[in-house]
């Protein structure tokens, strides 16, 4: 083993600069931990089964093995000095394995609970956090059983469903048979649409001794299930908005002693109530923004939490809007031909921060990239993110606003 990824020595339960760090998976989530990382003086080294993705090409080293490989899991216990995860559908028995040698932080408690949406489910509830109406469908049984409170409602995967996939609206009983056979036959959970106001999400880090820090609420638009738009300044969210959704989310975090970020996404109600949708044991997309608008970043806490560094309160220092990069606008002209968007129109905005994930080939839904738009307005930020959606080719609204279910809110007066 190289001088570069060995095991100094640390005091106590903290891990400092120069020692290596782990993570599991190799997607953009491990790109940016990576970046933290390094800025902070470590080390990093990634487990993917894929050679080159955006964490690999960032990192200090690489394993390129399976997720469940023993040999890959014990070289990188062997070289990290502790490990976390890029993604919740890293399999729980490998997070276990590796916690018998190494620490990690989440736990494999933690993430198993975010890769059932059932469990998830019964997890909120059973400490006291407000969620839909919803069943559990695995069986002909259940589909025959739903209750028809239930509709009209979205059939979900309980497994591997995100940014959309795994998902079905269902109007009434009859369609839930077909519905669930179009998944297939799968364990499902049924969810009661509700009478949607907005979305919303928390993003906190908990550290070794159990003290919380968390970012500024962040509000989200969604299109055909993928985050679109995220939007953080004062004014965005009513207070008791923001209260109910950060006290739900710390009470999801104590429930299992968690160590690392984690996202809890909320929909908010018309009439004010804020409701669990689900939680991602690690950082968010909504989270990007504070790269770019705060003093520490999600990816930094993730770094802190992991290594047992202290965890200040992160101070958001500019209204922020963040817009995902999908490789849909690669395509934009209608042809199989994928032509890069125009960045040099983009960045001649100000306060335009381009990130781009270092994935090879854009597919449409594929994420890409974002971009964080900053200003020292909420106002300024709006008008600047608007600018931007127009050059790619954001759908836009008549009024030349991002075109989205919950247009932009009208900043407050400056």
């Amino acid at each position: 083993m190289s001088a570069a990824l060995s095991k100094p020595e640390r005091p106590g339960n903290v891990i400092l600069p120069g020692a290596t760090l782990g993570v599991m998976g190799g997607g953009q989530l491990g790109r940016m931990f990576v970046h933290a990382a390094q800025a902070m003086g470590y080390h990093t080294v990634v487990l993917d089964p894929e050679a080159g993705g955006p964490a690999g090409q960032a990192s200090d080293r690489q394993i390129v093995a399976r997720y469940d490989d023993a040999q890959g899991l014990a070289e990188l216990a062997k070289a990290a000095s502790a490990i976390t995860t890029e993604f919740e559908n890293v399999p729980a028995q490998a997070l276990t394995a590796l916690a018998k040698l190494t620490r990690v932080a989440p736990t494999a408690v933690a993430v198993a609970i975010a890769q059932d949406r059932a469990a998830e489910k019964i997890h909120f509830q059973h400490h006291g956090v407000p969620i839909a109406p919803f069943a559990v469908i695995d069986s002909p049984e259940a589909v025959i059983a739903a209750a028809p409170t239930l509709f009209p409602g979205i059939l979900k995967t309980a497994r591997l469903g995100y940014d959309g996939k795994g998902q079905m609206p269902v109007s009434d009983a009859q369609s839930l048979p077909a519905a669930w056979e179009a998944l297939g036959k799968v364990p499902c959970v049924l969810e009661k649409r509700v009478d949607l106001d907005c979305e919303c999400s928390v993003i906190l880090a908990r550290g070794l001794d159990g003290k919380v820090v968390h970012l500024p609420v962040q509000r989200n638009i969604h299109r055909d299930g993928i985050l679109a738009t995220t939007m953080v300044f004062a004014g965005n969210l009513k207070p008791e908005v923001e209260h109910r959704a950060l006290q739900a989310a710390l009470r999801i975090a104590e429930a299992t002693e968690y160590v690392g970020v984690l996202c809890v996404e909320f929909f908010v109600l018309r009439d004010g109530s804020v409701i669990a949708n689900e939680m991602a044991p690690r950082p968010h997309n909504s989270g990007h923004y504070s790269i770019d608008a705060c003093d520490v970043s999600q990816f930094e806490l993730q770094v802190r939490t992991l290594a047992g560094l202290p965890l200040p309160t992160p101070r958001q220092h500019s209204p922020a809007v963040m817009l995902n990069v999908l490789g849909d606008l690669w395509f934009r002209h209608g042809t199989d031909t994928p032509c890069t968007p125009d960045w040099a129109a983009i960045l001649d905005l100000p306060g335009v921060h381009l990130h781009l994930y270092g994935k090879r080939q854009a597919r449409p839904g594929r994420k890409m990239g974002h971009i964080t738009i900053t200003a020292p307005t909420a106002q300024a930020a709006l008008q600047t993110a608007s600018r931007v959606a127009a050059l790619l080719g954001l759908p836009l609204d008549s009024d030349g606003r991002i075109a989205a279910r919950h247009p932009f809110l009208t900043a407050p007066s400056e």
